[in-house]
């Protein structure tokens, strides 16, 4: 009687530890696509990725940058004040884009152009998005806002 017991014991801890690795296998899977890695746009020269890994890219806009062409792809330049990237976006632009404010966009790096299929803009005065904040720190261009 009690070798049937351990043995039916063993059979759901093993039920179990099949069932939970069965189970982040398939979380691990379903999330691989979903997952986009931050980068500066000095990451981005430094080490270009590939053309379709899917990342998401932030700084500044550039002064004098935004280029709105015949049909509705807009270019401009994001710089963390080391490098700059050109970007290319077709689509409406949020209100609050505007040129030296922080930005983040989500796309692929294509023949030196990063071609956002979302971007991002601040939603007010003071605040900008962390990764943008520590990349443009590491390149010493971010001021506080209290900073003259």
């Amino acid at each position: 009687m009690k070798t049937l017991k351990k043995r039916r014991r063993v059979q759901v801890i093993l039920l179990a530890v099949v069932a939970l690795v069965l189970a982040t296998g398939l979380i691990g899977f379903a999330m691989r696509d979903g997952i986009n890695f931050f980068r500066s746009p000095s990451q981005v020269i430094a080490e270009p990725p590939k053309p379709t890994e899917v990342f998401r890219i932030g700084g500044l806009v550039e002064e004098g940058s935004i280029i709105r062409g015949q049909g509705e792809t807009i270019y401009f330049v994001v710089t963390d004040g080391g490098e700059s990237v050109k970007v290319a976006f077709t689509g409406v632009l949020p209100d609050l884009f505007s040129e030296n404010q922080g930005m983040v966009g989500t796309g692929s790096y294509v023949n030196g152009v990063f071609e956002a299929t979302e971007i991002l803009a601040k939603h007010d005065e003071t605040y900008m998005p962390k990764e943008v904040v520590d990349a443009l720190k590491e390149q010493g261009v971010y001021q506080e806002a209290g900073d003259s």
